[in-house]
């Protein structure tokens, strides 16, 4: 019997995906969108990944839209697919990162009768994402998805959500695609970038606080050359440091969990903030402290591409809605002839370069010295993925985020990010280094994506620091309930980590010292494919703020 061709509802949703410039899809395949996945199989222009959990899925898109600034599409199925979905989508609202995640849905004729799998999409992913929507109409598909794009990536980037109820998919339909949707150019008003230029003219102590909602290239590059014309001081917000070349001579270190606490205090000394991009939000500001939320002594600029952001956590005494790269070159143009020099910039770099240097701590695998080697060994544009957990800081701290982009790690605080990343940075950059860096606890929420990496041929280094515990619940429990008697729930027990990795066909060595480590980087550094080293530390290394199990109890 001869096969049909695929729908025509289904075959213009790929249509409109290809004239949007879409080139990779993410998914575990479901039996709601068959026709999708016929109408993607007889393409070449998208490339398909098939993952193993639908979170590992959502995951890869979200990283994929951080890596490009086009939407991450992932294609997932009803209910336990959604649902298993919706980590990812959290994410992305969370980071302001472009990204559209389709759903097969239950038949039309069965809606609102709870039927099998069914889930009111709308309103489930309504609060978590940008906009969450049900395609019901075959003729309508370029309209939502040309919306779909325009949503995700204008303003505050983020996620939006198309269902696609199954008998949708089959109907005839004669609709094309909508032509290819493009960010709208945001300019900041002149009087605006004037007043701006004022205030830092007027001030003793101004601070940049940058990265966040559509931070690029070019907004990376203009925002430099404008903080280095000036001397200002720059720090990146929370898991945004990349925003600025590492080498900067204005580059002051990055704000969130354990930050340098010299920069700590130029922060909470500065009398003007330039919040460029960020949210300035709780991790970033350590709780709305730094700095402190309402404080008179204290002007702030804050500059975003979504109006909606401005003044609604923090009062600004200049609100800029722009996008950040044509702020970003408009302030490098900036020229009213009066000449701003302030020396903080280099200091704050020198402070900067002293916090992130490791000096040995003792420790039989010391994973600052580790770091370090890391940094001396691996090209300076290398991608470093991470999830959630005490782990990440001694790369926050001592790894030198050069290139852009360099850095994919959710500010939300997603466990199990690390990994999925890897394999869409190892994907989307197949010439780079990629490097997944992860704890015992976050690897194995989504360790199964190195099923993934091999099928599709991904070059990548995964790193797992096991400390046989749940290592930052341990640590707040040590300084909230202390003693070996409280400790509840925070213990681990774990794989052969080596071998696991061995079983998906890749690479493996296992590294319980410092030098085990740094021949077993060397070596995974000389290969291609899959490659894991299985770092154990003791548990009494638990952070890189020097934090140990000893020190909290004997405060």
């Amino acid at each position: 019997m001869k096969a049909p061709n695929t729908p025509q509802a289904a075959q213009l949703l790929v249509d409109c995906l290809i004239e949007q410039g879409c080139d990779r899809v993410f998914t575990v395949p479901g039996e709601s969108f068959l026709q999708v996945l016929d109408g993607l199989g007889q393409q070449s222009t998208i490339d398909v990944v098939t993952c193993r959990q639908e979170g590992g899925v959502s995951f890869m898109a979200c990283a994929d839209g951080a890596m490009t600034g086009r939407p991450g599409v992932a294609f997932v199925t009803r209910g336990p697919g959604a649902t298993n979905a919706s980590i990812g989508v959290h994410v992305a609202m969370q980071d302001s990162q472009p990204m559209i995640l389709f759903v097969g849905d239950v038949d039309s004729e069965m809606r609102d009768r709870e039927g099998f799998q069914e889930v009111d999409f709308a309103a489930f992913f309504g609060p978590i994402a940008k906009w969450a929507a049900r395609i019901d109409s075959a003729d309508r598909i370029p309209e939502y998805v040309a919306r779909a794009y325009a949503m995700a990536v204008s303003g505050r980037p983020g996620p939006v959500v198309l269902a696609l109820p199954e008998d949708m998919l089959g109907r005839d339909t004669s609709a094309k695609p909508r032509p290819r949707v493009e960010r709208s150019a945001q300019a900041p008003c002149p009087d605006a970038m004037q007043a701006m230029i004022a205030m830092i003219a007027d001030a003793a102590s101004p601070i940049a606080i940058i990265g966040g909602a559509g931070w690029n290239a070019k907004a990376r590059e203009h925002f430099q050359i404008f903080a280095e014309r000036l001397g200002i001081p720059v720090a990146t917000a929370f898991r945004r440091q990349d925003a600025i070349s590492s080498s900067s001579k204005v580059y002051a270190g990055n704000l969130g969990y354990g930050p340098n606490p010299k920069l700590v205090e130029r922060v909470k000394n500065a009398d003007l903030i330039l919040a460029i991009g960020a949210r300035l939000g709780e991790a970033t500001t350590d709780g709305y402290t730094v700095p402190p939320l309402i404080d008179g002594d204290r002007q702030l600029v804050h500059v975003h591409p979504d109006a909606n952001e401005l003044n609604s956590v923090y009062p600004a005494d200049l609100a800029i809605c722009a996008s950040m790269d044509e702020f970003a070159e408009s302030a490098a143009l900036w020229d009213d002839g009066e000449a701003i020099d302030f020396d903080a910039g280099m200091q704050a770099h020198a402070e900067w370069e002293e916090w992130a240097t490791a000096h040995p701590n003792g420790h039989t695998l010391d994973m600052g010295q580790a770091v370090q080697f890391m940094r001396d060994t691996l090209p300076a544009d290398t991608i470093i993925c991470n999830g959630a957990g005490n782990f990440s800081g001694w790369w926050h701290r001592y790894w030198r985020y050069e290139g852009f982009p360099t850095q994919l790690a959710p500010t939300c605080g997603a466990m199990g990010y690390g990994v999925p990343a890897a394999v869409a940075a190892a994907l989307r950059f197949p010439q780079r280094t990629v490097v997944a860096v992860a704890g015992d606890g976050d690897f194995l929420m989504n360790g199964q994506e190195l099923a993934t990496a091999v099928q599709h041929d991904a070059n990548m280094i995964v790193i797992v620091v096991d400390n046989s515990a749940y290592g930052t619940i341990r640590m707040h429990q040590e300084r909230e309930f202390p003693g070996e008697d409280r400790i509840s729930a925070t213990r681990l027990v774990n794989p052969d980590f080596a071998a696991l990795a061995a079983a998906y066909g890749g690479w493996s060595a296992k590294a319980a010292t410092t030098d085990e480590f740094k021949d077993a980087l060397s070596a995974a550094h000389g290969r291609n494919g899959l490659r894991l080293i299985h770092c154990t530390i003791d548990i009494e290394q638990l952070a890189a703020s020097g934090a140990s199990v000893s020190a909290l109890r004997n405060r």
